[in-house]
């Protein structure tokens, strides 16, 4: 698999759609991936996530979904902005503002995977992975 940031987005918004209380990843997920759920979690559009073993001894995330009080899924919209086959690389002046005051950008700078507002504190720009409202 090569899309794995379009899988963590299918399987998060497949797993709104069935109203389910987590989904698990695929047991291949690479690091940096762990990094973007972390942000997640802290921005509140998940409640959590844990890394479990499987049956075959391989590593496998488990993402705990968050909904709202009357049941509706806290992440509206995620794009998948850079794709493997269109890289969508912008400097800071380019990186326009989310739709919403609560909506975000997560970007691939040289410091590492950072939300938006991260990036235009310390002043870098870097390739755009996805935007969630």
């Amino acid at each position: 698999m090569q899309n794995f940031l379009g899988d963590i987005r299918t399987r998060i918004i497949n797993g709104h759609r069935a109203r389910l209380g987590a989904v698990f990843l695929h047991p291949s997920t690479p690091k940096m991936y762990i990094k973007l759920l972390e942000i997640l979690r802290d921005e509140g559009y998940i409640v959590g996530f844990e890394e479990k073993t499987n049956y075959c001894n391989k590593v496998q995330i488990k993402v705990i979904l968050k909904y709202d009080y009357s049941g509706t899924s806290i992440i509206k919209s995620f794009f998948q902005i850079s794709k493997p086959s269109r890289r969508v690389y912008l400097t800071l002046n380019a990186l326009w503002k989310p739709k919403s005051t609560f909506g975000l950008f997560i970007i691939s700078t040289s410091a590492g995977l950072m939300v938006d507002r991260e990036a235009r504190k310390k002043n870098l720009g870097g390739e755009v992975l996805c935007a969630i409202y």
